[in-house]
C-alpha cells in the first residue's frame, strides 16, 4: 500500500498536497432595470377580432314552427308560414341548413296533410251535392 492513498494517516513529515475548494459564484442575468422596457426583436401582430355567429334565425324560426304545428296544425297559417322560413332557411343561411330541414320536414307534412284534407273536403262536397241533385224527384 502506498502512503499517499491515504492522506490523514502514516508519515507526517511528508507533504501532502493541499485541497483547496474554489468556490465561485453562479452567474446570472443582471435583472432589468425599472422603467425600461425590455427588448424582445421584432412585435408581431396579432389581431384576434369578433366573428359573429353565422345567420340561423330562419332556420331556426321553421324549426320551431314545424314543432308548433304539432301541437297547432289545426291552424294552416303556422306551417305554411314555417315551410316558407324552412325554403329561404335552406337556401340562404348554410350553418342552419339542419335545423331549416327539421322544418320543412315537419311543416312540409302539416301543410301536405292541410292539403289532402281539403282536397278530401271538396270531394266529398262535390260528391254530396252531385248525389243529392239527383235524388231529389
Amino acid at each position: 500500500m502506498s502512503d499517499d492513498q491515504y492522506p490523514g494517516q502514516g508519515n507526517q513529515g511528508q507533504h501532502q498536497p493541499q485541497y483547496r475548494q474554489q468556490h465561485q459564484q453562479p452567474q446570472y442575468a443582471q435583472p432589468q432595470q425599472y422603467g425600461q422596457p425590455q427588448q424582445y426583436g421584432q412585435p408581431t401582430h396579432v389581431t384576434v377580432g369578433y366573428q359573429p355567429a353565422p345567420p340561423r334565425g330562419m332556420s331556426i324560426a321553421s324549426m320551431v314552427l314545424g314543432l308548433v304545428s304539432i301541437v297547432l296544425g289545426f291552424t294552416f297559417l303556422v306551417p305554411l308560414v314555417g315551410f316558407v322560413l324552412g325554403i329561404i332557411g335552406v337556401r340562404k343561411e348554410p350553418a342552419g341548413r339542419g335545423m331549416a330541414i327539421t322544418g320543412l320536414v315537419l311543416n312540409g307534412l302539416f301543410v301536405v296533410g292541410w292539403a289532402l284534407f281539403v282536397i278530401l273536403v271538396i270531394g266529398v262536397g262535390a260528391a254530396g251535392i252531385a248525389t243529392s241533385g239527383t235524388s231529389g224527384s
